[in-house]
């Protein structure tokens, strides 16, 4: 089930790589990628737990709300990190060249399919 969502995810993104679905204890659920020897979307989900769950915490001794999407630019790549549930988080990783808007776009919509997945 959680493939299938992650799958519509980045077939419907323009140059994306895959998606993965990751608990914030860095335990993957599941992933999708286009491209079997991309690089390693467990791994990917696992470095950038760590650095949600720092930036959730700096979110809550601010009082700015709960986490909800967090993008990383890179030379290479976007990542756009969104929050599913307070202990589960997905990740979209997208080629430069590819679109950025419509990745975030399809990241928000099916947020809350993943949800009732993991419920």
């Amino acid at each position: 089930m959680f493939k299938e969502i992650l799958k519509d995810i980045v077939v419907g993104s323009r140059d994306a790589v895959g998606a993965v679905l990751m608990g914030f204890d860095g335990i993957g659920i599941d992933h999708y990628t286009n491209d079997e020897n991309a690089l390693d979307l467990n791994l990917v989900g696992i470095e950038y737990s760590n650095v949600i769950k720092e930036i959730r915490t700096a979110a809550d001794i601010l009082n700015f709300g709960e986490l909800e999407e967090v993008s990383v630019k890179t030379a290479d790549h976007y990542v756009i990190i969104r929050s599913i549930t307070n202990d589960y988080f997905a990740a979209l990783l997208v080629n430069r060249g590819g679109n950025y808007g419509q990745g975030r776009y399809l990241l928000m919509r099916d947020a809350p399919k993943l949800r009732l997945a993991l419920a």
